[in-house]
């Protein structure tokens, strides 16, 4: 044989050996071609696919935070009736104007911020049942159809009566509900004490220094009033992180006569808003009022730009005045400030 024949040989044998060996492989089924299209995602068309750099592209883009810049043509602001004002930008928590920001004092209802956010942690289904003990029923202040002291539009909570607490949660936000604030509170904690715990363990948790609560309501115990305490600063920051929460503005905003009821129906209470500013104020997200004598009239509130994009809260301790001054706050903000 000569050299030549040899050699056609040698290569026609393995091209026949693989050839024969590619004959013998089976249709793979449909899982396995999934399988194989898998492994093979990264060709499309003979082209190979960057895969890192696709599954970097293919990330969601990053919000971008705003910041709040003061504009040059911005003048100063002063709100001498209040004790204790602050602005804070939702976003990066910048302080935009305060006066006594840091200022330890008694804040009263506006506590129940930090109550409805504990609430919100806590609770998965706002449909769960709580059940209304006397100490509930028999607490001071504004209670559950009784938008003031004294002063009763609808039937009170009774004792065992079972309520929703999606139905609590409007009734302390709206109307500022002691009853049902301290019901929550026993609810979620077993007991008031309990409760108060976790409130002041997760203040510490946001890094608040200068806040102690003693009740779910924002009541203050006879003979520790001065233990109760937080700051413009603090109560703003507490209200900032519960904007992540919807739900908490959207029922600041409810109307007057919004109407709840017990589970079996046969208890009804009519809810009225103390926020009279909320349809004066374009924008507002929503908002807190708080009075106790020591305390003094308090406000926190809620304000979008026109854009809607940009948030802050403004806060005012023992203000007199809180209806108006709350407006110059909110009007003064945006036209003192751009974000980009």
């Amino acid at each position: 044989m000569s050299t030549s024949a040899m050699v056609l040989m040698l290569v026609i044998a393995p091209l026949n050996s693989f050839l024969f060996a590619s004959k013998s492989f089976s249709i793979p089924n449909n899982d396995q071609s999934a399988s194989i299209q898998k492994e093979n995602s990264g060709f499309v068309e003979g082209v190979e696919k960057d895969t890192e750099k696709s599954a970097v592209n293919s990330a969601p883009a990053p919000i971008p935070i705003f910041q709040p810049i003061k504009k040059e043509t911005a003048t100063n602001l002063a709100i001498p009736n209040a004790h204790s004002s602050l602005i804070i930008d939702v976003d990066t928590k910048k302080v935009l104007y305060e006066s006594s920001g840091n200022e330890r004092r008694q804040i009263a209802s506006l506590t129940k911020m930090m109550t409805a956010t504990l609430v919100m942690e806590k609770i998965s289904n706002l449909d769960e049942l709580v059940t209304i003990g006397e100490e509930e029923v028999y607490i001071e202040g504004t209670k559950v159809g009784c938008p003031r002291s004294g002063y009763c539009i609808s039937q009170r909570l009774k004792v065992g009566e079972k309520i929703s607490t999606l139905s609590l949660l409007k009734a302390m936000l709206m109307n500022s509900a002691n009853d049902a604030a301290l019901a929550l509170g026993k609810h979620i904690g077993g007991s008031e004490e309990a409760f108060v715990d976790m409130m002041n363990r997760k203040a510490k948790e946001l890094g608040l220094n200068d806040t102690n609560f003693c009740t779910p309501s924002g009541l203050e115990p006879d003979g520790r009033e001065l233990e109760c305490y937080s700051s413009a600063h603090d109560i703003a920051y507490i209200a900032a992180n519960s904007i992540k929460y919807d739900l908490i503005w959207d029922i600041m905003r409810l109307p007057n006569n919004t109407v709840v009821t017990s589970a079996d129906g046969t208890c009804s209470h009519t809810i009225l808003n103390t926020d009279i500013v909320l349809n004066d104020i374009t924008n507002c997200i929503g908002g807190k009022t708080g009075f106790t004598p020591l305390a003094g009239r308090s406000l926190l509130l809620g304000a979008s730009d026109p854009t809607g994009k940009h948030r802050i809260i403004a806060v005012l301790l023992d203000d007199p005045y809180r209806w108006q001054d709350i407006k110059t706050m909110i009007s003064w903000t945006f036209q003192s400030y751009e974000w980009r």
